[in-house]
This record gives structure tokens, sequence and C-alpha cells, in this order.
């Protein structure tokens, strides 16, 4: 064992968190709630516990997460140590990878294919969300949840289960979120926003989208493009939740999206029912993620991306 391998409980956890200072805390780029509500709730905590932390993103936090991080305190402080959370790989880090991705001192997560890439490790795979580790782990340095810490903590696990209705959802997750709406979690606001607002512009990007769904292998695979012209009018906040459409379609076991990110790149995101393993798929193509939902990118034409993709679909569903 490496020291970059190293896997460890919650006890060392905390420890580690309590025996040093001047936290650097990343998320992964194309940031979503679960990885924001970490980032968020760990380094209140932090500044709680009279450390010192901050949160960097390769990519711009979109708007609609400003409640979870504007009432965190912004702090300047040379860094001693780096922490990664919800950040299976560090080539998630986007272009932060370059700069900390050799360099993490401690990486909590909950995927199953995390790579392990930190100097200590805490992995919990059974957890929904790793806004449920996070739960844990201030729980663990004695730090009561408030306010700021419950709606990042709350909105990290709804938006990772769909709104409790993906298979990944436990008992725990139930119990963990019923805490947090105990400690003052705005359930009713959150789930408003991240589920049932949209705009006009993501309402047009959804018909086009959904009026070029391809079908394949006898209809059990949905593929949806979104091209980069069809994003013109949209951000990426406005985007965000619109991958699991084309597994929706009755009798499809496995959703594809395709969203050009650049002219020859795009970010394919995977979404199966049983017995199909998402992650499976995409760790063909250099991804990873959870057995319902996973992601990988691939770099080529429109036509290259959907080969590369549907090959990596037939030789898992025809194995």
């Amino acid at each position: 064992m490496t020291e970059f391998n190293k896997k460890v409980d919650l006890n060392e956890v905390s420890k580690f968190l309590f025996e040093n200072d001047n936290y650097i805390i990343l998320c992964h780029a194309s940031p979503d709630g679960d990885t924001v509500g970490s980032a968020y709730a760990l380094c209140r905590a932090l500044h709680i516990c009279e450390k010192k932390a901050k949160v960097l993103c390769a990519d711009e936090i979109p708007a609609r997460y400003d409640y979870m991080t504007k009432p965190v305190e912004l702090q300047e402080f040379d860094h001693e140590k780096i922490i990664a959370v919800d950040v299976a790989d560090t080539k998630l880090l986007g272009a932060l990878n370059g700069l900390y991705g050799d360099k993490i001192d401690l990486s909590i997560d909950h995927h199953a294919s995390n790579k392990h890439f930190a100097k200590i490790n805490y992995v919990n795979a059974n957890a929904a969300a790793n806004c449920e580790n996070i739960a844990e782990v201030i729980e663990a340095l004695g730090v009561k949840t408030d306010k700021v810490m419950a709606d990042n903590l709350y909105t990290g696990i709804v938006t990772d289960t769909g709104c409790f209705k993906y298979q990944n959802t436990t008992v725990n997750t139930h119990t963990v979120a019923a805490e947090l709406m105990q400690r003052g979690a705005d359930y009713y606001n959150i789930n408003r926003v991240m589920f049932d607002t949209k705009s006009m512009a993501r309402l047009r990007v959804e018909s086009e989208a959904i009026n070029g769904v391809e079908m394949y292998f006898d209809d059990k695979c949905a593929l949806m493009t979104i091209t980069a012209e069809m994003q013109n009018a949209t951000t990426p906040d406005e985007l965000e939740g619109i991958t699991p459409i084309p597994r929706q379609i009755e009798g499809v076991i496995v959703g594809i999206t395709l969203r050009e990110k650049a002219q020859g790149k795009y970010k394919c995101s995977v979404r199966t029912h049983e017995p199909i393993d998402a992650s499976e798929i995409c760790a063909l193509l250099g991804g990873g993620g959870h057995s319902r939902a996973a992601g990988c990118e691939i770099l080529g034409t429109l036509d290259e991306a959907k080969e590369k993709m549907l090959n990596a679909v037939k030789s898992v569903m025809c194995k």
C-alpha cells in the first residue's frame, strides 16, 4: 500500500481534520448539488472548528446554488492541506487537476469506482450521496449542524437521489434527510428550485433533444444528443438534470445523453435500469460512476462519439 491509497474510517478522518488546518476543498468540474453541498457544508463545519477553509471548483458554480454558497464565509490563506469531495478520479477536477491532482491529502467520496488517489481515502459507496458521508464526518467532528449546513447537505442528497426516487436511496438516506429537516433545511424551496423550476430556454432544448432521440438494440437503448448550437441560449445551470430523460422512455434500460462541451468533445451521461451497470459501460471509455448513473468524455465527431458509446453499450448488453 502506497502513501496515496490508504483507506480510513470516520475516526481517522476526524483526527486528520482536527490535527491540521488551512484547507482547500475541491469540487469536481461541472459542479452538481452533491459536490457543492459536500464542499460548502464541510467548509462551514471546519470554520466552526476554528479552522481555515475555502472551496475551489474549476467551473463556475451555478447561480441556483447561491443559497448554499453565499452564507459560507470567504477566507484567504496559504493552503496546507487539500481535500476532494464527491470526486471519483482526479481527472474530474477539470482545470484544477494539473494544480492539485497529485497533492490531495484526503478524499471523501461515495463512488464505487473511486480511484483512491489521495493520501487517505474515506469512500463509502453505500451512501446514496456524498452529502450522507459529509453529514457523518460533521457528526464525528462534534459539530452541530446548522441551517446553512442542513441546506447544503439536503440539496446534495435530493439531487443525487432524484428526490428519493432512484434505486440508490436507502433507509439511511431518509433518516439523514429527516434529521436535516429537523435542523432547518428548507426542503420545500430546495425541491421546488431543483425539480419544479425550468426556464423557457431549457424547455426548448428539451423539446428539440427529445425530438431527435434515436433508438437502438430493439428499442432498449435510447440516445439523446444536445449540440453546442442547441445550448446557445442556455447556461450549464439551466441544463442540469436533463440527462435522465432517455431512460424515462418505456422499455428503455440504457439511456444515453451526448452533450457537446466543445468542438470534438462530448460529455456522455449514461443512466440504466437493471440488469445493466452504467459504470461498466463508461469504464470502457475511461469514465466511471454508479451502477445506475455514470459518465465519461469522448473526443471526436458526433458520429464517432455515438459509435464509441454504442459499441460500449453493446459489449455490456450482449455479454
